[in-house]
């Protein structure tokens, strides 16, 4: 699942992203301290989940959601606040959710599932554990547990597995909507890697990252700078 958490307060952030994390630990979260950055944020990109707090310095958060669910109708919304009566404010906006400060570990579990599971009605259904692609005009069932990583090729994206190699014409976000709920996570503009199968992690160029997959290990899938403190968080590290 990719989720924004956006609030002007670091400490609260890092507390929600980790509360997200236990729940969702296969989630690719982006973070926006303003409601200018939570702009430039959205538009780079295709969220599932967005959680806003109400009062940010630049902008009212229900000025923020109002424009988000124009930019993005799918996407679900879940208010950060203090204040209990802004609930009545969220359902009138459409958002779907709210939360109040200080974080309780137990209510964001809830909120997350619940907007996991009307996420997943909302999308084409899936045969449970599987992914279906479309490959040399047929469709082809792949079981998600035995993909090991996903990447661009030309227009294409090619899938590996531990039984093979598909080539499907589709875009890699759409796998990463598709995966990252079952532990997929986006290391690179290029590559979407299953996080139980990665092997070692090393230093690579540019002060970045770079991985090896299990039963890929002549493959070396860079990952970018900004996708970095993310990744050593779904690792534990």
């Amino acid at each position: 699942m990719k989720i924004a958490v956006i609030d002007d307060e670091r400490p609260a952030r890092r507390e929600l992203i980790h509360q997200i994390l236990e729940v969702l630990p296969g989630s690719q979260i982006g973070e926006a301290d303003s409601g200018a950055s939570a702009l430039e944020l959205i538009s780079s990109g295709d969220f599932d989940l967005l959680f806003i707090d109400i009062n940010l310095n630049d902008m009212e958060g229900t000025t923020l959601a109002a424009a988000a669910r124009r930019m993005m109708p799918r996407a679900q919304i879940v208010f950060a606040t203090a204040y209990s009566q802004y609930a009545v404010k969220a359902f009138e906006l459409g958002v779907n959710n709210y939360i109040l400060k200080p974080f309780d570990p137990e209510r964001v579990r809830r909120v997350l599932e619940k907007c996991r599971k009307d996420l997943e009605r909302s999308s084409p259904a899936q045969p449970a554990g599987r992914l279906a692609i479309s490959s040399d005009r047929k469709i082809v069932l792949l079981d998600i547990s035995r993909i090991v990583y996903v990447e661009t090729c030309g227009r294409s994206c090619l899938i590996h597995t531990t039984e093979g190699d598909h080539t499907e014409n589709q875009l890699l976000g759409e796998y990463e909507k598709r995966l990252s709920p079952q532990g997929f996570f986006r290391i690179h503009k290029s590559y979407l890697v299953n996080l139980n199968y990665i092997s070692e992690m090393f230093p690579w160029a540019n002060n970045s990252l770079a991985v090896k997959m299990q039963g890929f290990e002549k493959n070396i899938l860079p990952v970018s700078r900004e996708k970095v403190k993310n990744l050593r968080q779904l690792l534990g590290l």
